[in-house]
């Protein structure tokens, strides 16, 4: 009964959204449609929409205002709770203020005028109607203004150079006359200026003078010095060349952030003309903190330099907030004072989770320890254990784990120079990991494993290097009954490589990219992930270089283990199209390879791709659909691990938009699958074939609900089979659902 009244709820808020002006008072309107409508194709409109100072309420798809319609659900008694409550997590209507309409428009205007449209109209049009009004603003923008000569007259020859770069100036021939373009570039030259040890140069200093050639829409720009700089105090201080003395560090809570005085009575430490002054207890080594410092004592003052500072040391898990100051001393000659607070060192919590797996319901519990400071050298000791239980009818599966990380924040590498590793700015990790796993009816297997790693960010990427990752599976016993119905070399169910013991030592390269600008949370932006791996080589090497006995089947298996050896790689994008602040449409496209050769024919299990799932073809649970058009009708209530493969594609669109309080929805499409390399026995009909795969590319449809917590997402998603190319031809368009045709997926965060 509790399920029947949802639909309901949601027939109601449709509704009550429909009533839009239910609380609009007599003698006002609704601001209902705000829309920008311009003659030039070139004029950025979603930009624009910035400068407006109102906007309708939101909704989903720009149509159904999901908020407004909880707010209208009220009632007029506010001493009751429920009024009170669905007042709050609403939104109350937009009433039109004519004001607000006016300056809106004056605003659009002036930021028409900023980038060269001098003599841009723009006109407002209100259409008043059952109490809604809708705004148009029409913009005939006229031929723009363009820059026709730049001119620069700086006395000083590092500051010309600097303005005369036409490699890196924004001010380009023939550009729109575009005012906060030139303003960009004044901030750009003030910056490069002070990297190179101009401490108290500002881009106030920097100004633009404008001349219009006579009858046309032609400017002449020459960039000067500001006219305070004829002072020559002022001139002398902000052409005074500084050096950095001394890079001192002071550790709260030894020293008050404001009494800088006060660090001259602490014990002092140095390391490579660093200092560090603090109290009787050293909380972070100064080694460590030197190390993460890009302003290096008896060099020129930059401002990329301290930049790049706050970004190494904020990013010190043991470090709260960093603060950077300068003082002037004799000679052109600063010192800086490095202020740290530092985070808590150790952080212990713990996780309890239900699972139900193949028909079988169990629990698991996990214990997390993370030391953020364990050789005071800023260094993360991170601890994990996991137990988990299955009840099997009549008896218990369980699984024991552990897993071990370190990581210390720089380049562990020898022969490389202190300076290098500095400039670098890498963290280096190491693991290692422990997995026992128990079915009393099936197998008892052992999963041992190390590795180590770089990580790095450069600007808008982020890099990760394994040096080598290795992982060793042990079979400690497999039932005779599992072998026999599974593992028959006559008619194998499951890949019998996958129950072998075998080793895998791999290095591999992964990075991200995103165009995300913080500063434009409004503008679109695209998020790349790619990585490339490999297996086996070294050993496949070493074995053919020492002729190392091979077994029956033409592998290597040194100490009597299979190794490994492939090569992968993957590739994914999404693109975010920001309608507004709640509402974009996202897309996204996946792909993947894996190859194995040499000493292995077939991609051990764990490294192979898989399709359905959470983030994956959302009408399908996970490893339930492919590889191509493979189905093994026993396995339709329970998963198949034969459902993975070596070829993957995903295409994804989904439409997000905020409905109310920490609610989101969703609306997506989802197509893809996944194919073996070749045809395999265990697999058959799940080879990639170029005349065929488009045939076996599924596609679902459904909708989700997405709770933004803001430290995390959590996300319910119903995905819907649309076409299925494992059924029959009559039946692969599923037009006649059935309840295999849905798919429920609980997850954390977007899927893309």
């Amino acid at each position: 009964m509790k399920f029947r009244l949802i639909p309901f709820c949601f027939l109601l808020i449709f509704f009550s959204a429909c009533n839009i002006t239910r609380y609009v008072p007599e003698n006002e309107y609704l601001l209902d449609k705000v829309r920008i409508k311009t003659d030039n194709k070139n004029i950025d409109k979603p930009e624009l929409r910035s400068y407006l100072r109102q906007r309708p309420n939101s909704g989903m798809f720009g149509i159904w205002r999901f908020e407004l319609g909880i707010y209208n659900l009220s009632g007029n008694d506010s001493s009751k709770w429920i009024n009170r409550m669905l007042r709050r997590v609403g939104e109350e209507p937009v009433l039109f203020d004519e004001s607000l309409t006016a300056i809106s428009t004056q605003q659009i205007q002036l930021a028409l005028i900023n980038k060269g449209y001098m003599h841009a109209k723009v006109e407002n049009v209100v259409n008043k109607e059952n109490k809604k009004v809708r705004v148009n603003y029409f913009i005939t923008s006229n031929e723009p203004y363009r820059l026709k000569n730049y001119h620069v007259d700086l006395k000083d020859s590092l500051l010309t150079s600097i303005a005369n770069d036409t490699t890196n100036s924004l001010i380009k021939e023939n550009m729109l006359f575009n005012v906060d373009l030139f303003n960009s570039e004044r901030e750009r030259i003030a910056k490069m200026f002070r990297q190179n040890g101009y401490y108290n140069f500002s881009k106030e200093f920097l100004i633009y003078r404008a001349d219009t050639a006579l009858n046309t829409k032609q400017v002449n720009v020459r960039v000067n010095l500001h006219e305070t700089l004829n002072v020559d105090s002022i001139y002398d201080k902000a052409f005074t060349h500084y050096n950095v003395r001394n890079v001192i560090f002071y550790i709260l809570p030894n020293v008050p952030e404001s009494d800088l005085n006060a660090i001259e009575r602490l014990d002092t430490l140095k390391y490579r003309d660093y200092i560090l002054l603090s109290g009787e207890k050293q909380v972070i080594k100064l080694e460590a903190l030197a190390q993460n410092t890009q302003i290096i004592p008896n060099t020129v003052y930059s401002d990329l330099a301290v930049d790049r500072t706050y970004s190494s040391l904020n990013g010190l898990n043991i470090i709260r907030y960093v603060n950077i100051n300068f003082r002037e001393v004799r000679d052109s000659l600063l010192d800086c004072y490095i202020l740290v607070s530092p985070a808590k060192e150790i952080a212990l919590s713990s996780e309890l989770e239900a699972t139900y797996t193949d028909g079988y319901w169990g629990g698991a519990g996990r214990l997390n320890l993370t030391h953020r400071n364990i050789f005071k050298g800023a260094e993360t000791l991170s601890l994990q254990g996991r137990v988990a239980f299955e009840w099997q009818s009549d008896i218990w599966a369980k699984e024991i784990g552990g897993q071990a990380g370190l990581k210390f924040p720089k380049f562990m590498m020898p022969f490389i120079g202190y300076n290098t590793k500095k400039r670098i700015r890498a963290n280096t990790e190491y693991t290692a990991l422990y997995n026992y796993q128990e079915r009393p009816r099936e197998f008892t297997s052992i999963n041992l494993g190390t590795g180590m790693k770089y990580s790095w960010n450069d600007t808008r990427f982020r890099h990760s290097f394994e040096l080598f990752d290795l992982s060793y599976v042990y079979f400690k016993d497999i039932s005779d009954d599992f072998r026999k119905e599974f593992l028959n070399p006559a008619r194998p169910v499951f890949n019998p490589y996958n129950y072998e013991n075998h080793f895998i030592m791999r290095i591999g390269y992964f990075g991200t990219y995103n165009t995300f600008n913080p500063n434009r949370p409004l503008k679109n932006y695209t998020t790349m992930r790619y990585g490339i791996e490999t297996a086996g080589n070294l050993i496949h090497a070493l074995s053919n270089i020492f002729d190392a006995p091979k077994s029956d089947d033409g592998s290597f298996r040194p100490l009597n283990i299979r190794y490994a050896q492939y090569v992968k790689a993957d590739y994914d994008v999404s693109y975010q199209q920001i309608m507004d602040a709640n509402n974009r449409f996202v897309y996204h496209f996946g792909v993947g390879l894996a190859i194995p050769y040499g000493n292995a024919d077939v991609i051990p299990y764990e490294r192979r791709f898989f399709s359905g799932g959470a983030n994956s073809v959302r009408g399908w649970s996970e490893s339930k659909l492919g590889p191509g058009v493979y189905r093994n009708g026993a396995f339709d209530n329970r998963r198949d691990y034969n459902q993975t493969g070596d070829i993957k594609l995903n295409l994804n669109l989904e439409y997000r938009g905020k409905m109310f309080w920490l609610l989101e929805g969703a609306v997506f499409l989802d197509a893809g699958n996944v194919w073996t390399i070749k045809e395999y026995e265990t697999q058959p009909n799940g080879a990639f074939k170029f005349d065929s795969f488009l045939d076996q590319i599924a596609v679902s449809y459904g909708i989700g609900l997405r709770f933004d917590f803001s430290f995390f997402i959590a996300r319910l998603d119903m995905g819907v089979r649309l076409y299925d190319p494992v059924l029959p031809r009559r039946d692969q368009w599923r037009t006649k659902l059935n309840r295999n045709d849905f798919a429920f997926h609980l997850a954390i965060g977007y899927p893309f």
